[in-house]
């Protein structure tokens, strides 16, 4: 794939003698696991992105924070950059390490450290499953609300890292919203602790500031998340539409009712039936839209909640609206949802999966831009959305043996990006920009925000020494961005015309 990244992963980083940082590793940590061969290299060349693959230099895996601190102290000493990886899960790119870096693997720092019940916290690792902590906590009917759909693989590291959200995140909120505190070692290996056992910490909101900075900032040693009881009852309703505009647009309408859903997804009919061949749901596969509407707490509300949400969506136009029959049947319609992106790789050689976030009016009109684009570029596109909070995740269908198809993936994707822009949405809702998303960060802030982002970097890395060449671009990189756009009269903001 062609990108625009910060010129310092471009050959601006000080060169770096393997041989000798290897050498300088083993005589000041002796213990400390080291691949450096090219065969135990390999494994480590990309995250969940896997268009974007790159051979690190080293790769460490510490087992005590204290390895992790002189190994930090060493590389800013040495001018070594360093990447953090935790479950190598992220889908932007945001873990591809550096030919001329140090790929910090942290997984395994895996232990929950305590599950504090009448406080209704954690505290973990960062390489502690996200689904873990909720099965850890489950024996005191409490759970950790946010539930991305890589939730059994995922660490809470990396969530932090890209303040990861899920399918609950319309009631429950994102990562951000479910945190307390968070120990990280600064880039020249000091700690540092963010938040507080509160609820509110004095100060400055620094913990808000480092949730979804993508390891650009810091690194994570320990998480503190808060825990919720279990609701009461949980109840799904599954509607059918015969038309995805509808289906967008009866999202608007449940929340302009009052109601707000635990989870409330949507599916397009390509989605819906690679998940039901997968999973065997029990979706209508003829529908043209599904969504999936969770509503949870106390039985009586349900109750109530689940007629009043039923009227609005046959009011919408819904073809079909059902009730899950049990808890079993539940669980069934959420498995087909979550497991929207392994289906689809059983109908497509390749998938690509975008993720943006406009808002819930917009919906039924992006929808049809999709549309529009898919046929434009000629490459099938499943939408899979968190529609409640309006985060999309188009899967762009294409085989890399084909050749152009993975270059008009990209280009498509770029396009639905800038969509989400233009109807006063984000080029993120989860995912985190990465590499992936770096061009679009040009359309989506101006000269004088992303000059503020790069002042932010620097207050915590003056050396730019950890994840360097992601998340922000340089302002030169966005002139040529921009120039590229006034070649098409789509320039994203005139101030570019300065640089």
């Amino acid at each position: 794939m062609s990108i625009l990244y910060d010129e310092r992963v471009d050959g601006a980083l000080p060169t770096v003698d393997k041989a000798a940082l290897l050498a300088e590793l083993r005589q000041c940590l002796p213990d400390l696991d080291i691949l450096h061969t090219q065969e135990d290299l390999k494994p480590y060349e990309c995250d969940g992105l896997s268009a974007y693959r790159t051979t690190p230099m080293l790769v460490v895996l510490p087992e005590r924070i204290e390895q992790v601190q002189q190994l930090l102290k060493l590389c800013h000493a040495r001018g070594v950059p360093v990447v953090a990886r935790g479950a190598g899960t992220g889908l932007s790119g945001g873990a591809l390490p550096l030919e001329k870096g140090i790929l910090l693997v942290m997984a395994r720092f895996n232990q929950i450290l305590e599950i504090n019940r009448e406080g209704r916290f954690a505290r973990v690792q960062p390489g502690v499953r996200n689904l873990a902590i909720s099965q850890a906590a489950a024996p005191f009917d409490l759970y950790y609300a946010p539930d991305p759909s890589s939730q059994i693989a995922c660490s809470i590291g990396g969530n932090v890292a890209e303040n990861a959200g899920g399918v609950h995140c319309l009631k429950y909120g994102l990562t951000v919203h479910n945190l307390l505190k968070v120990d990280i070692l600064t880039v020249e290996g000091e700690f540092m602790t963010l938040g507080s056992d509160a609820l509110d910490a004095p100060g400055f909101d620094l913990l808000a500031l480092f949730t979804g900075s993508e390891g650009m900032l810091g690194i994570v040693t320990e998480v503190t998340v808060k825990l919720l009881p279990k609701p009461q009852v949980a109840k799904v309703l599954l509607a059918a539409f015969d038309s995805v505009e509808k289906a967008g647009r009866a999202v608007g309408d449940i929340i302009a009712a009052g109601i707000i859903p635990g989870g409330l997804e949507m599916m397009d009919n390509l989605a819906i039936r690679a998940a039901e061949d997968f999973i065997h749901a029990g979706y209508p596969v003829e529908a043209e839209a599904i969504l999936l509407c969770e509503l949870d707490g106390v039985e009586a509300d349900v109750a109530d909640d689940c007629e009043r949400v039923r009227g609005v969506l046959e009011k919408a136009g819904a073809t079909e609206v059902r009730l899950a029959r049990d808890e079993a049947e539940r669980v069934k319609f959420w498995a087909g949802r979550k497991n929207a992106f392994p289906a689809v790789g059983r109908i497509s050689p390749d998938y690509y999966c975008m993720d943006g976030t406009i808002p819930r009016r917009e919906l039924p009109g992006v929808l049809r831009g999709i549309a529009e684009l898919s046929e434009e570029y000629g490459l099938r596109v499943a939408n899979v959305f968190h529609a409640g909070d309006g985060n999309m995740h188009p899967l762009i269908l294409f085989d890399a043996n084909v050749p152009g198809e993975l270059e008009r993936a990209e280009a498509i994707g770029g396009k639905i990006l800038e969509l989400c822009v233009k109807v006063g949405g984000s080029i993120t809702g989860e995912h985190g920009v990465g590499r992936e998303k770096i061009n679009q960060m040009c359309a989506q802030f101006n000269s004088d925000e992303i000059t503020l982002f790069h002042a932010v970097k620097a207050a915590f890395d003056p050396s730019g020494l950890l994840n360097p060449g992601k998340n922000i671009p340089t302002l030169h990189r966005c002139a040529e961005f921009g120039a590229m756009h006034v070649h098409h009269g789509q320039l994203p903001f005139p101030e570019l015309e300065r640089f």
